[in-house]
């Protein structure tokens, strides 16, 4: 039967969701310098998106309503070609061949914004030059790379409900869990992580609360509120804009509202996608320079 209406085929993709920590403890610091983290880590249906095409030199072009935030960095500090490099480096390693490659950034996520654009991006690249240069890499390997490029790369290759250790790098699948209705919101200001981490009043804070039923949307809800996150404190007292944030999204009626990682995107939990859509409806009304966006967590 022939086909109608077809299309060429897209060129092929990966996406880099956004992260959310649901709840973030600092319980410790080595020796030298990281800081130990407990984290219940969740991906938004939403975030930026890579492309990759064969290419005579290698290439990286960024669109998207937060390209712009990325003019005028350093290329060395861009996670994208830092990735695309490291494994690109391992392969060669093993007599396996990494060609040129033009790579497209569609970055839908606003810079430094504690949702891991950057460290999602890196991921997904990792995801998807193993399969465009046809690479045989051991799943234990493609993490120890993906550690090498930043604490929270690891989870971000893996994508999925996650509880998150040390300074991220040991990782626990949380299965069973409720996909969550969500509002994303960040008043437009990058706060800088080391920073946060230097106004954090003690490294040494108790573990997160047991889990309790992962199914029930209320359930997770009333845990977030009890749980906590070490690092909303400090990033407070740099962005005290990130209060007005909370505010905004407690008066669309939350079942719980939080940050994630180190600022400054904070979110809301609710009943269901329909109140999460209209919430952000109403934030992003009143407040048109903010990200606003309804999402549900996977």
């Amino acid at each position: 039967m022939p086909v109608v209406n077809a299309r060429p085929a897209e060129t092929p993709g990966e996406d880099a969701p956004a992260k959310i920590n649901l709840a973030l403890a600092v319980t410790g610091r080595r020796p030298d310098g990281y800081h130990i983290l407990e984290s219940l880590v969740v991906f938004a249906s939403n975030g930026d998106r890579l492309q990759a095409e064969p290419a005579e030199s290698d290439f990286l072009h960024v669109e998207g309503p937060y390209a712009g935030e990325l003019d005028g960095t350093d290329p060395s500090d861009n996670l994208v070609m830092r990735a695309r490099d490291v494994l690109r480096g391992y392969l060669l390693a093993q007599g396996s061949a990494a060609p040129s490659v033009a790579l497209r950034l569609v970055k839908a996520l606003p810079v430094a914004s504690g949702i891991g654009g950057g460290s999602a991006d890196a991921a997904a690249t990792l995801r998807l030059l193993a399969r465009q240069w046809s690479a045989s890499v051991a799943p234990e390997r493609l993490r120890d790379l993906a550690l090498s490029l930043g604490a929270d790369v690891p989870m971000c290759l893996e994508s999925r409900a996650l509880m998150a250790r040390g300074i991220g790098e040991e990782l626990e699948p949380v299965e069973s869990m409720a996909p969550l209705p969500m509002v994303l919101a960040n008043p437009r200001v990058a706060i800088s992580t080391p920073a946060v981490f230097r106004a954090l009043a003690s490294p040494d804070n108790p573990p997160l609360p047991p889990l309790p039923d992962r199914r029930d949307v209320k359930a997770m809800a009333d845990w977030v509120k009890a749980a906590r996150n070490d690092l909303l404190s400090p990033a407070l007292s740099l962005a005290p804009s990130i209060g007005t944030c909370l505010y905004a999204l407690r008066q669309t009626g939350a079942l719980a509202v939080s940050m994630s990682g180190s600022g400054a995107t904070c979110f809301g939990i609710y009943p269901n996608r329909t109140d999460a859509e209209q919430a952000a409806g109403r934030i992003a009304t009143a407040e048109p320079d903010w990200f606003v966006q309804a999402t549900v967590s996977s």
